[in-house]
């Protein structure tokens, strides 16, 4: 028996109304993770532990993983975040193209607008956009996905989502600040445990050519870097019979 966590972005379930988020940062939200690891860990009996982190969760996963190795027995990256500004141009310079083949001329001017924000790692290319053009999901509805999830799920009920929603809106502007300020190849590489990066071919929200140069660079004992061909930032889930079997055959 495994266990796996999941890291995120410090909301849903453990986002508490009128708390003070100001002065969260990435190296509390580690904390938090170690102290999940050490408490299902014990509760379950077992020490085998693969971290798995998604998205931003891979900025969280990364600094776990290097300050704790001996908490974990793998790695594993999804959408994995590496140099945020390089990754933020190449999706600028996507969603650009895509809206100019699309001919779709307010999306280009809406980029042309903010292009000098976002090369200044001020702002991030439009998530709305991404979505839009497939560089967010190809193989399902990311959004109607959350939303049924949390409504539907038992796990989780209406007040979950506004949660999700509230924290992530609270703390997704200081933690950005934070992985522009301190580029995550920058702070975290190398790794003593074996690391895997998974992305979606078409993934330009945390882009797979980014996550490739972090990858190349990257010193770990073990590493692989798996491409999901039809998936883009959510391979886990597009591509979910194929990222459950490589899992399978990989543990």
């Amino acid at each position: 028996m495994r266990i796996r966590i999941i890291g995120s972005c410090g909301s849903g379930k453990s986002y508490h109304f009128f708390e003070d988020y100001s002065n969260l940062t990435t190296d509390v939200l580690v904390d938090d993770l170690l102290a999940v690891r050490d408490y299902v860990s014990k509760e379950l009996g077992q020490e085998k532990v693969i971290l798995i982190g998604h998205s931003f969760g891979t900025y969280i996963g990364m600094k776990a993983a290097a300050k704790a190795p001996t908490q974990f027995h793998a790695y594993i990256g999804i959408g994995q975040m590496a140099n945020t500004l390089q990754s933020e141009l190449e999706s600028l310079e996507y969603t650009y193209e895509q809206a100019k083949q699309a001919g779709n001329a307010e999306d280009v001017q809406k980029l042309e607008l903010i292009r000098s924000s976002i090369e200044q790692g001020k702002e991030l290319t439009p998530r709305i956009l991404l979505q839009k053009y497939g560089g967010a999901a190809r193989l399902i509805h990311e959004n109607r996905d959350y939303i049924s999830g949390f409504l539907f799920n038992p796990e989780y009920n209406g007040l979950d989502m506004i949660r999700f929603y509230s924290g992530m809106f609270s703390s997704q502007d200081i933690l950005l600040k934070e992985a522009f300020d301190q580029n995550l190849p920058e702070i975290v590489d190398q790794l003593e445990i074996p690391t895997y990066f998974v992305t979606g071919k078409y993934d330009y929200m945390t882009t797979a050519n980014a996550a490739r140069d972090y990858f190349d660079v990257l010193d770990a004992p073990i590493k692989d870097f798996i491409v999901f061909n039809e998936s883009a930032h959510y391979p886990q889930f597009e591509e979910k019979e194929k990222f459950v079997k490589w899992l399978n055959e990989l543990f």
